[in-house]
């Protein structure tokens, strides 16, 4: 009797044993190397995490700016070495807290920023030398990097030495979350304009994290995940290229943030194939020579769509694989997801776990005593060299079809995304992909024990007041010239950077800003295939 075939997410089928001979079939060692040395598969750097452990930067923000400073305050307390920064759905997608859109939604996810004030609370007393912050925001990206280095600066730091991230990818909100504002092409121009701006002023600073974290997060496969980063990656290189910048320039400044659930090994494959995979298009492709510019320097921890809210406990152990799945990655910084994220934002309790989790990974586990451990397994080799190979030719197949940017105007990547959800939620429903608590081991009628984040309707309110007293408090007419400096940058095609720095310094909102911007490039409407 044959042994049960068994095909991994990536429709790669797994062999009963691995030798050296499968090892050579699927490309052999050529792509190894050493830790530090191109192509970088088995780490970017030569000694990892010898030399220093991966940032743990947990997803924190909630409320108005005094409480999401308190949260941050707290991680940082309990050994926390890095903040990523949740931001509310109307600051994502350009309102302010007294809009009527915004009405039951200010705080709820995230930290309401209307203007700079708001950065000013969040960070104070945090020195930003010492702990790196990354923004995950990106339709209204332009205007809290501009809010971010305007406080930076109000504070006395040298924005060429201020390090930190913004999300800022814009591309992957039109397959996946869908927190765009813009259209397509000028919402390429807004991140483009990030990374030439801070190429020239803040060179530290890395302007986008393309993220294939939410692309993944919305169904797609673990190859689609890194192939459709890839395209995405080189689309705002095209842009920025266009504009004169050499590629050394800016490249070492791009980062990626991508995903971890399923099949540990095939999540470990996936990022030793996407490594050494994005250090030869950027030797290759764009001649690049700085190795910096080869690095794929990337975020990743649990990712949400692993956790189920069917026996949320279940979650803490999850989110311990994946933290390790990350750590034998290679990732440089980890944001690992709480066990009650299926339900709620997370509390102090459950972020602590997390936060916890990693510190043993670091301090009793052992993870941090030689680099790439599971480099040399003939499993791991193999699948590597798979991986890789089905990466590139998903990044073939968009290329084929006029790019990505011209298939994410056309719907096309967001319905084979949407089309790989649909066969994997099949899985699921069939018992063909098994899931401890959803489809195998289920408890009925159980009753969850999670502390739910309640919506703190009096702290709208407070929010709402804060950004009133500042409109009654700033300058207007220093206001309505940056404001109307934005409006005509936005016109002529110049870089929208320091008219926006002007118009934040001037303390004008994230809504005021935005509707400057819809004026000029109109908002987007989402294709629908059938």
């Amino acid at each position: 009797m044959s042994p049960k075939r068994i095909l991994n997410e990536s429709g790669i089928e797994i062999e009963p044993v691995y030798t050296a001979r499968e090892v050579e079939a699927s490309g052999g060692l050529d792509e190894l190397g050493l830790p530090g040395e191109f192509p970088f598969t088995r780490g970017i750097h030569r000694e990892m995490y010898r030399k220093s452990p991966w940032t743990m930067r947990q997803y924190a923000g909630f409320g108005d700016a005094q409480a999401t400073n308190q949260r941050f305050h707290y991680l940082l307390s309990q050994g926390q070495t890095g903040l990523n920064v949740a931001f509310d759905l109307p600051t994502q997608i350009g309102l302010d807290s007294d809009d009527p859109l915004a009405e039951g939604e200010v705080g709820r996810v995230g930290m309401a920023v209307d203007t700079l004030r708001d950065f000013e609370i969040a960070f104070a007393g945090i020195d930003l030398e010492r702990i790196t912050v990354s923004l995950t925001v990106n339709g209204s990206a332009v205007v809290a990097i501009a809010m971010y280095l305007a406080m930076a600066e109000n504070r006395g730091y040298d924005l060429k030495r201020l390090r930190g991230t913004a999300q800022n990818d814009i591309l992957k909100e039109f397959i996946g979350r869908g927190t765009w504002i813009f259209p397509v092409i000028p919402s390429v121009r807004l991140v483009g304009d990030t990374i030439e701006y801070c190429a020239r002023h803040a060179p530290l600073y890395s302007p986008v994290s393309v993220c294939g974290y939410h692309i993944r997060e919305s169904g797609a496969d673990p190859v689609q995940e890194i192939a459709y980063a890839f395209c995405i990656a080189r689309a705002y290189i095209d842009e920025v290229l266009r504009r004169g910048v050499a590629i050394d320039e800016f490249a070492p400044r791009l980062s990626f943030n991508f995903n971890v659930f399923g099949n540990l090994f095939e999540q470990v494959a996936k990022f030793r194939a996407g490594r050494g995979l994005w250090a030869r298009i950027l030797r290759d492709e764009y001649g690049a020579r700085d190795p910096r510019s080869m690095w794929l320097r990337m975020i990743a921890g649990g990712g949400g769509g692993g956790l189920t809210i069917e026996q949320p406990e279940n979650n803490i152990v999850r989110g311990a694989y994946y933290a390790l799945i990350s750590a034998l990655s290679g990732t440089q910084t980890m944001a690992l997801c709480s066990y009650d994220e299926a339900y709620t934002i997370p509390t102090e309790h459950s972020a602590l776990i997390s936060l916890r989790t990693m510190q043993i990974l670091v301090e009793e586990m052992g993870l941090c005593d030689t680099v790439d451990p599971l480099g040399g397994s003939f499993y791991v080799e193999t699948l590597t060299n798979e991986m890789r190979a089905r990466i590139r030719e998903v990044m073939n197949e968009v290329d084929r079809a006029g790019g990505i940017v011209s298939q994410i105007e056309q719907g096309a990547i967001q319905a084979a995304v949407s089309a790989c959800a649909y066969r994997s939620h099949r899985e699921l429903e069939s018992g063909q992909r098994r899931k401890v608590g959803v489809n195998c081991y289920r408890i009925e009628a159980e009753e969850p024990r999670v502390d739910l984040h309640l919506h703190d309707e009096q702290k709208a309110l407070e929010q709402i007041e804060r950004l009133r007293q500042v409109r009654r408090e700033r300058d207007q007419r220093q206001v309505d010239q940056a404001l109307a400096a934005v409006d005509e940058a936005a016109r002529s095609g110049t870089n929208l950077m320091p008219a926006v720095l002007e118009a934040v310094r001037a303390y004008a909102s994230v809504g005021e800003i935005t509707r400057r911007l819809v004026e000029v490039f109109g908002r987007y409407r989402e294709p629908i295939l059938f």
